[in-house]
């Protein structure tokens, strides 16, 4: 079986000391990646309970990055019921989060890119 290029070849020894699983995620969430994906994690969880189930079958939170959060939707007609419900959903989403969390909505439609203007608009 093919394995990696690397396999063998750290550098850095390796040691068997056991470290606590908190220890670990203490760690991670320290890492910028983890903790931006936190608060997104948070919310697609929750999703059907802050926005109802019938708008969370058509969007879905898709980032959150200085206080702006990014919903997708599946089309235009449920883009536009996002965008007509972005202030609910950003006061619900702001306290599942914690106050303060998330500033304004976004709302896309599709999985075209996040800036197109024609199909996006904030709150």
């Amino acid at each position: 079986m093919p394995h990696s290029k690397g396999f063998g070849r750290r550098k850095d020894p390796r040691t068997r000391d056991l470290v606590q699983i908190g220890a670990v995620v203490d760690a991670l969430m320290e890492e910028d990646v983890f903790s931006r994906g936190m608060p997104i994690a948070t919310l697609a969880r929750r999703w059907p309970e802050l926005v109802g189930e019938r708008l969370a079958r058509a969007t879905q939170p898709a980032s959150l990055d200085g206080g702006v959060l990014l919903v997708r939707a599946s089309d235009g007609p449920w883009g536009a019921q996002a965008r007509y419900l972005a202030d609910e959903i950003r006061e619900r989403a702001d306290l599942a989060l914690g106050t303060g969390s998330v500033k304004s909505v976004r709302v896309v439609v599709g999985d075209g890119p996040a800036w197109s203007e024609n199909r996006s608009s904030e709150r």
